[in-house]
């Protein structure tokens, strides 16, 4: 059985202390009010604030509409510049905390794949899955508190939820019987539920045919499991439109849905594959041989792939056809966030591809963490450029609040799966494919 070593939870309760204080610091930096907000931009060598001001002054007397429609509009614009500062420590939490949720989904989606394909290689991660998805917990619980607080007006990263705002916008008045906040957080609640009681369900199954006669527990468990996948993809192709998308509500794309799949699959996936080799190199893995970790880099490779065409098809297709209503997403990404837009593509297509195209490659426990580390920090700033573009437009950074974020949940990622291991033996009893799992070699 897995014995969670003091070094691991010590170095993991550090990440925690340390990105608290950082999360801390980004929610004590925030502006309180526009004249703070102003002197930040100022003093950030951004001429947002003053040059509209500038404009104003420079009217003349006898142009007293055109100064006051000028004023107006400072006003407006310093509102928003408001809100966008008061938005980024909010946005670095909830990147964050949607990015290690979205790693146990994954990890739970590919595990339902295998229970419900019966597949006789990967029974030996079975234990390793499992103890990554029971994060879907805390993690599930976090996010739905983040979009409570939204509702509650505590931040503005969905404008949908502004109702001054949804008054004079007529798009959104057609979107309100889906998008209003209280039909929101029913979605959410169960979303998670699903989520969390497949989890819970088919992890007791798990356990229990470790000690039972008979091969009934694994039977229930494939039927759940196949069952729980349809559920799966229609849950979390709203959760996208509801959680992600819907921070630009004037914007819609038909294969979203399968775009975060793809960057949620390929991250659990990778997840499944350090966790292995880490536990490996300690002992507790000792029958998972190369091969098994050779089949999860293909994985790695091949939803790599599936993903950098689902980047490429949406991407192609709104630019090709040029549509203002659609191409506003791309401009503003590719105006302000250019360099991270195009370098998580780098990330997530280029250097699985060069790491991991040979096959000899696939079986070097250290080349495919080098590559599994490129593809997690690419998909977390794939989740970034999702996000971050409608929630604090061009002032981003990546810094104290960003940071800090990332090391507060990175920190309860590895104490929550790490701590769920040591519950249960981590090689399956009675799993009838345990013996082909064992001698698998590819």
């Amino acid at each position: 059985m897995y014995t969670f070593s003091n070094r691991l939870k010590i170095a993991s309760i550090i990440l925690m202390v340390v990105g608290a204080l950082g999360v801390g610091v980004g929610f004590l930096s925030m502006p309180s009010n526009v004249e703070e907000a102003k002197e930040m931009v100022a003093g950030h060598g951004d001429g947002h604030g003053s040059a509209h001001g500038e404009e104003a002054m420079h009217a003349t007397d006898g142009d007293h509409g055109a100064a006051a429609t000028a004023e107006a509009h400072d006003s407006s614009h310093d509102e928003h510049l408001l809100h966008q500062l008061q938005n980024r420590p909010w946005s670095a939490l909830y990147v964050a905390a949607f990015f290690f949720m979205m790693l146990a989904l994954g990890t739970l989606a590919f595990y339902a794949i295998q229970r419900a394909a019966q597949a006789g290689w990967s029974p030996l991660l079975f234990r390793v899955m499992e103890g990554i998805t029971a994060y879907i917990v805390p993690g599930g619980i976090i996010v739905f508190v983040i979009l409570v607080l939204s509702t509650m007006h505590m931040n503005h990263l969905f404008v949908w939820m502004d109702a001054e705002v949804v008054a004079e916008d007529k798009l959104l008045q057609g979107k309100a019987g889906y998008l209003n906040p209280t039909f929101f957080l029913i979605r959410a609640a169960i979303y998670l539920a699903i989520w969390i009681g497949y989890r819970e369900f088919s992890r007791k199954l798990s356990i229990a045919q470790d000690n039972s006669s008979d091969n009934s527990n694994f039977v229930k468990n494939f039927r759940v499991s196949a069952a729980f996948l349809v559920l799966f993809l229609i849950s979390e192709s709203m959760m996208s439109w509801d959680w992600i998308m819907s921070v630009d509500p004037h914007w819609f794309s038909t294969l979203f849905g399968w775009y975060v799949f793809a960057s949620m699959f390929v991250s659990g996936i990778t997840v499944i594959a350090l966790v292995t080799i880490y536990l490996k190199s300690r002992g507790f893995l000792p029958e998972v041989n190369n091969s098994h970790i050779h089949d999860l880099a293909k994985f790695m490779f091949g939803i790599s792939i599936f993903w950098t065409y689902l980047w490429f098809s949406q991407f192609m297709l709104i630019w090709y056809s040029n549509i203002p209503e659609e191409v506003t997403y791309f401009v503003t990404r590719i105006a302000d966030y250019k360099l991270i837009f195009f370098g998580m593509v780098a990330m997530n297509f280029l250097f699985p591809v060069l790491l991991l195209m040979n096959s000899d490659f696939k079986r070097m426990n250290w080349f495919v963490v080098m590559a599994g580390v490129v593809i997690l920090c690419g998909h977390y700033v794939d989740i970034f450029n999702m996000i971050m573009p409608s929630t604090v437009g061009d002032q981003w950074f990546i810094g104290i609040p960003e940071i800090g974020a990332v090391l507060l949940f990175a920190g309860l990622f590895i104490f929550w799966i790490f701590r769920a291991m040591t519950k249960a033996p981590m090689t399956p009893k009675r799993n009838p494919f345990i013996e082909e799992s064992k001698h698998f070699h590819y």
